[in-house]
């Protein structure tokens, strides 16, 4: 039943992105400058909607965003899709269009950092799991573990850190794969999986939920926001556009949204 729950929701997520990335092909309006295509790590919908939203009021500038798996994402705008700027939730996808010229690497950007959790569903009777035994595969009981497919990069990072932990052997087969983590989110906040493996951010904002292990930072790569303004293939788009907002995202007043939201700061560069 989560698998089918899952291949739904997997499926739903695609009709909402295309209809997304079709609004985003709308003509320039006459009465201003054309809107800013945001393309972003699902993770990051709460923060980039309040800079959106900011940005909007200080500047007039409209900002248009289409969350989903940066794996997904990525491959998308290297298929032509309209982004102006693209937010990867790891370098690795980043650097995947960097080596087809697909960005402008020179206005890149690392914009802020997580921590990998796994959580309960708050209505049950949630405990912390030690990560350093083989607690998690006993806590799943016939249950399956919600996590992002191991392309988008939540994924990765979670397999990694499960193989390093000695837990991915007894796991791997119980899995609930979802196109990204908002969906494995969405799986344990609605009771359909007893245990998922998110971002830190992700628990914060879904109340149905509870963190019940925090993965060691030397569990896996490190969990790095990297954004940067998209060269379409079609030769149009706005880069300039796209820079500024990406230079309120990367200045004082977008570092602090990122910390209210619960981010970390970026590593040094």
């Amino acid at each position: 039943m989560v698998e089918a729950k899952a291949d739904i929701g997997r499926r739903t997520g695609l009709i909402l992105l295309g209809a997304a990335t079709l609004a985003a092909c709308s003509p320039r309006r006459p009465d201003g400058p054309a809107p800013v295509n945001l393309f972003a790590a699902a993770s990051l919908r709460e923060v980039l909607d309040a800079a959106v939203a900011d940005y909007r009021q200080q500047s007039g500038q409209t900002v248009r965003p289409a969350y989903g798996g940066s794996a997904q994402l990525a491959r998308q705008i290297a298929q032509g899709a309209p982004a102006d700027l693209f937010v990867s939730a790891d370098v690795d996808w980043m650097d995947w269009l960097d080596q087809r010229g697909l960005i402008e690497a020179s206005a890149r950007r690392a914009l802020a950092a997580n921590t990998l959790v796994l959580i309960a569903p708050i209505s049950t009777s949630a405990v912390a799991v030690d990560l350093a035994t083989t607690a998690l595969s006993a806590r799943l009981g016939d249950g399956r573990l919600a996590m992002a497919e191991g392309t988008v990069p939540a994924g990765r990072y979670g397999q990694e850190a499960l193989i390093r932990l000695n837990l991915w052997s007894a796991v791997k087969d119980c899995l609930a794969p979802g196109d990204d983590v908002r969906a494995a989110l969405a799986l344990v906040a609605r009771g359909e999986a007893p245990l998922g493996l998110v971002y830190a951010t992700d628990a914060r904002v879904e109340p149905r939920v509870r963190v019940v292990a925090t993965f060691p930072e030397a569990s896996h790569a490190p969990i790095v926001y990297s954004a940067a303004p998209v060269r379409r293939q079609d030769g149009t788009g706005d880069l300039g556009a796209a820079r500024a907002f990406l230079e309120l995202l990367s200045g004082p007043s977008g570092q602090a949204l990122f910390r209210r939201f619960g981010f970390a700061p970026p590593p040094p560069a």
